[in-house]
């Protein structure tokens, strides 16, 4: 039975790039609808050939990960695209992102965008934050519009992996997929003064070779949520929490109100910047409070 993976998915349709380098339109088994599952882009799948280039699929593969919003999977890194200006740079929502992506083994690679508006006073504050999330052991990189350097920074990132590329709205994801993909020639949005934040301009999932991998690019989305994380797992998504949390008192210390606390004492000590511990008592609160699922 013939095999390849899902490219793409629009209205209904599922785009399947096979051994021969040709797309075969297919639809899904009417199983997948009675089982509650759904094929996916980056799914690994077998289909069944009817006509020339028409198909169905009759089994998805085993996933080593996959997301709901974006709804993809099979993916080894994400580039998160964050602006230094309009709008703003935040760490809250950079750090949602980096935890979410840290519960499905998904390599965070955070990409600062917009760095040409930066003023003397905003880029050593940037540079802090670059030298914070670095001793993390995150990666980053800085651009801007038009950065003739771009291609030599983007390109060994993106060989031999599939990459999604997602972050706040309107910090220039359609215009970083343009820069690194002419081609597609992306409709880009313009930021809405009021809202302080990007228009929604990307209409569908697509896996779409660059580079020696595959890249993705994704609908908007303004933030991950924290629906299927229960609280013992987060401490485990901030990887500074990691190194420490071996020397806390407690096995199953939360990090919260019990004694003799590690990661707390190196909040104190600076070594756990503090911003990022109360980014951790948020997400906590945000766990513990919500709404049980039936």
């Amino acid at each position: 039975m013939p095999k390849g993976q899902i490219r793409k998915a629009l209205s209904g349709y599922y785009y399947v790039y096979d051994d021969n380098d040709k797309l075969i339109q297919c639809r899904g088994r009417g199983v997948f609808r009675n089982r509650g599952e759904s094929p996916l882009v980056g799914d690994f799948v077998d289909y069944t050939v009817e006509g020339n280039n028409d198909g169905t699929i009759t089994v998805i593969h085993e996933r080593k990960n996959n997301l709901v919003r974006p709804p993809i999977a099979n993916i080894d890194q994400a580039i998160l695209v964050f602006s230094i200006k309009e709008p703003d740079f935040n760490t809250i929502l950079l750090d949602r992102f980096l935890v979410v992506l840290e519960s499905f083994q998904i390599e965070p690679i955070i990409c600062l965008t917009k760095s040409d508006l930066m003023d003397e006073k905003m880029e050593k504050t940037m540079e802090q934050y670059m030298k914070d999330y670095e001793q993390i052991g995150y990666q980053l990189l800085m651009t801007y519009k038009d950065d003739p350097e771009f291609d030599a920074k983007i390109a060994p990132l993106l060989k031999g992996k599939t990459t999604v590329l997602a972050g706040q709205s309107g910090v220039g994801k359609s215009t970083l997929l343009n820069t690194i993909l002419p081609s597609l020639d992306l409709k880009t949005g313009v930021i809405s003064n009021a809202l302080g934040r990007g228009k929604h301009t990307t209409r569908h999932v697509e896996l779409i070779e660059v580079c020696d991998g595959l890249l993705a690019d994704t609908p908007g989305f303004s933030s991950f949520e924290f629906d299927l994380m229960e609280k013992e797992e987060l401490t485990y998504c901030f990887p500074d929490f990691v190194a420490k949390q071996d020397d806390c008192k407690f096995r199953e210390c939360m990090h919260v109100k019990e004694p003799k606390c590690a990661v707390k004492d190196a909040v104190e000590s600076g070594e756990i910047k503090d911003y990022r511990y109360k980014h951790y008592l948020q997400f906590f609160d945000e766990i513990v409070d919500r709404k049980p699922r039936y």
